[in-house]
Order: structure tokens, then sequence, then C-alpha cells
């Protein structure tokens, strides 16, 4: 069974900087398409980054220079870096990973989530 556990959320101002982790068991980072996706309420869940097997990345265009996604495979844990926060991240971070073949962008590509860790970025 895979379980997924965000942690490094909080409260910061605009301007500053956070770093997500995504502890993973029962599946390896080095296997296939790990995500990071967020949701602030009354909006749809949307993808901010995503790494392959392969380590290729890919981020949103509204995060695009601020937001590095990288993994430790030995440990096994998805990082979401970002940096220059603004008040508009503000929302629910979602570590996503997707145990078929394959990658993709939507929140349907992806079979396995996490709790979510918040993140408030105030002005």
């Amino acid at each position: 069974q895979v379980q997924l556990l965000e942690s490094g959320g909080g409260s910061v101002q605009a301007g500053g900087s956070l770093r997500l982790s995504c502890t993973i068991s029962g599946y390896r980072v080095v296997t296939g398409c790990m995500g990071w996706f967020r949701q602030a309420p009354g909006k749809e869940r949307e993808a901010v980054a995503r790494i392959d097997r392969a380590d290729a990345t890919s981020v949103a265009d509204s995060v695009k220079g601020r937001f590095t996604i990288s993994k430790d495979s030995a440990e096994n844990i998805l990082y979401l870096q970002m940096n220059s926060l603004k008040p508009e991240d503000t929302a629910m971070y979602y570590c996503s990973a997707r145990t078929a073949i394959g990658c993709g962008y939507r929140p349907i590509d992806y079979n396995a989530w996490g709790q979510g860790t918040q993140v408030t970025v105030s002005s």
C-alpha cells in the first residue's frame, strides 16, 4: 500500500521560502512519476510540478523560476522548494504518485495522494 506524508508547510510573508517534503512508503520514487498539486479554497486542484523516473522535471508557468521539485532516491523523499512566495501561492499542497507507467499533469493521472500540508503566504 502506497502512503504519502507531506510536511514543511506553514505561514510565511511574501518573498519568503518554504521546503515541502513528502515521505513515501510502499513505493519507490525512482519507479515512476511523482507530483505536487495544490488546491485553494473554492478552486480546483492544480498541478504545481512533477518529476518522472528519468528525473525530468516540469513546473507550472505560475511557479516557474520560483519552485523546484526534486527527489532523494536513497531516502525515498520528494521535495518542493518554494522561493519568492506570493499570496496567490496560498493553498493546501498535496504530494502524489502515479504507480502506472507514464506521467501526467492532471489529478486523475495520479492514484496515490497524501493528506496535504497548508501553505499560507501573507502580503
